[in-house]
């Protein structure tokens, strides 16, 4: 890794609340407008180089390729047992991100970027920290130039409708 990102650190912000929030079966409610997370997915980090360029990225991991459905335990939670078949696992989609916690748009990016989420399907948020290398042949270094983290307590079932009593 580079040494511009190979000391990055990032603590999940309200990490005893996604932990509550983890037990009893996090959902995210997503419709065709959009949703917020709750909690909000918030980091702080450390070991970088304040002198350094970085870009923050966040995409969304598909956990397995199921489709669950209400009503049976399902890792100690009520909310879910996965449903017969296999189903297509959701691409993991880029968001871009800017600092310190505010995202403005990036001039590459579009100006409203997309993250398709299917319901009843389970997914994990992951962070990314992005050195921009200021070297000309920059892309032959991209796979040193970034640090992905990702929170085991935040993962969610993407819902269109509250289904967990216990987290409404």
């Amino acid at each position: 890794k580079n040494g511009r990102v190979c000391h990055a650190a990032a603590r999940l912000e309200m990490g005893s609340l996604w932990e509550e929030f983890n037990r009893l079966g996090t959902e995210m409610i997503v419709t065709k407008a959009g949703r917020r997370m709750f909690p909000t997915f918030q980091v702080k980090l450390s070991g970088l180089d304040p002198l350094a360029d970085y870009v923050l990225l966040m995409d969304f991991v598909p956990l397995d390729d199921k489709r669950y459905r209400w009503g049976w335990r399902c890792l100690g939670r009520w909310w879910t047992r996965p449903r017969g078949g296999r189903c297509t696992p959701a691409s993991s989609v880029r968001v871009c991100g800017g600092g310190g916690g505010s995202f403005p748009p990036l001039p590459f990016l579009p100006p409203h970027p997309q993250i398709i989420l299917n319901s009843m399907h389970r997914s994990q948020p992951r962070f990314h920290v992005v050195f921009v290398d200021p070297r000309r042949d920059s892309e032959r270094f991209a796979h040193q130039n970034f640090k992905s983290f990702s929170f085991p307590e935040t993962q969610f079932m993407a819902v269109t409708a509250c289904q967990n009593h216990r987290v409404s």
